[in-house]
C-alpha cells in the first residue's frame, strides 16, 4: 500500500500566504497540502483555500483537514466540489467532520430545523454523495430536500470523500457513508481499533472502505509539546500524556509514523504543532525528514 505523507500550514498563517507555502510544497514534491476549518483566525477559509493553491499549482493535491459538513447545505458542498474537480482533476481530497475544533465556532454552522449534530450529518453526507455521483438528484430525508438537483457535469471518477472522528457514532458514520478515515489524536494501537472498527460497520452495510484509505494528522512539535495543544489534549484525552499523541522532533515523528503504518494507517497531514519562523523552513525540514517514508 502507497504511504503519503501531506502538510498544513503553519497555525496562525494568514491566508495571503498560502500562495507562498503551496508552490513551495510542490516544489519541493509534497504529495499534499491540507487546510484546516478555523473561522476566527487569519488562515484562509478551506474551500477557498482549497481553489486558491490548486490555481497557484499543477500537480499539489489539495484537501481540507478537515471542514465541517453539518451546517453546510450538501448542494452548494457538491456544486464546490464538482467545479474544483473540473479545474483540478484528481487533486481534489475533501475531508469533513462533525463539530469545529473550536467550540466558540459552532454558532458558525446552524443546523437545519435545530436537528441532532449527528444525524444532520448523516443525512448531509447521504445527499453529497448521491450529488457527486448522479446527474440528477431528487432526495427528501428529515432535514433536507431538493428536486432535481443538478451540479454540472461530475468527475468521471466520484470523488472520494473522507471523514475525521474517532468516537463509537463517527466510526460507523465513516464505515457505512464514507471513502476514506482521517482521525487525530490516537494513538497507534486506537487507531488500529478504529480502523478495524470502520472495516466491520462498512461490512455490515455491504460496503467495503479501501485498506489504504486510513490515515491520521500528526501535529509536530519542535521542541516541546505547546502548552495550548497539552490542554485542548487533556480536554479531549484527559489522562493521557501529551506526548504519546504528539512527536517533539522529527526522530520522533518518523518513530511514530512508522509505528501508525505498523497499524495499517498510510495516509498522513503533518502539521507544525505552534507558529513557526518560517513556513518555507518547517516544509524543506518536513521534505528531508519524511518525504524518505513514503514508498
Amino acid at each position: 500500500m502507497k504511504v503519503r505523507i501531506g502538510v498544513a500550514p503553519p497555525p496562525g498563517d494568514g491566508a495571503d500566504r498560502l500562495a507562498a507555502v503551496a508552490g513551495r510544497a510542490e516544489a519541493l514534491g509534497i504529495d499534499s497540502l491540507w487546510l484546516s476549518e478555523i473561522v476566527y483566525g487569519p488562515s484562509a477559509e478551506p474551500f477557498v483555500g482549497m481553489a486558491w493553491a490548486l490555481a497557484a499549482t499543477e500537480r499539489l493535491k489539495v484537501g481540507t483537514g478537515v471542514a465541517i459538513l453539518p451546517g453546510r447545505h450538501p448542494v452548494l458542498v457538491a456544486k464546490q466540489l464538482a467545479t474544483l474537480a473540473a479545474l483540478a482533476p484528481k487533486r481534489v481530497l475533501p475531508a469533513f467532520g462533525l463539530l469545529p475544533a473550536r467550540p466558540e465556532e459552532r454558532a458558525v454552522f446552524p443546523l437545519p430545523g435545530g436537528g441532532p449534530r449527528g444525524a444532520v450529518f448523516d443525512e448531509a453526507m447521504t445527499l453529497l454523495r448521491l450529488l457527486l455521483r448522479q446527474e440528477s438528484v431528487t432526495f427528501k430525508g428529515e432535514f433536507y430536500s431538493v428536486s432535481d438537483a443538478r451540479v454540472g457535469p461530475l468527475p468521471p471518477r466520484p470523488l472520494d470523500i473522507w471523514l475525521g472522528g474517532s468516537g463509537p457514532e463517527a466510526l460507523r458514520r465513516v464505515g457505512r457513508l464514507a471513502d476514506g478515515w482521517l482521525a487525530s489524536l490516537l494513538t497507534p494501537r486506537e487507531a488500529e481499533a478504529g480502523r478495524l472498527r470502520i472495516q466491520e460497520h462498512a461490512a455490515e452495510a455491504g460496503r467495503e472502505v479501501e485498506a489504504d484509505h486510513f490515515g491520521i494528522s500528526v501535529p509536530v512539535a519542535v521542541d516541546a509539546v505547546p502548552a495550548e495543544l497539552a490542554a485542548a489534549v487533556a480536554r479531549r484525552r484527559p489522562g493521557t500524556d501529551p506526548a504519546t499523541l504528539v512527536p517533539v522532533g522529527w526522530a520522533a515523528a518518523r518513530d511514530l509514523i512508522g509505528r501508525y503504518v505498523e497499524a495499517g494507517l498510510t495516509k498522513f497531514v503533518v502539521r507544525p504543532a505552534a507558529p513557526v519562523r518560517s513556513a518555507e523552513g518547517f516544509l524543506e525540514e518536513f521534505a528531508a525528514e519524511l518525504k524518505p517514508l513514503e514508498n
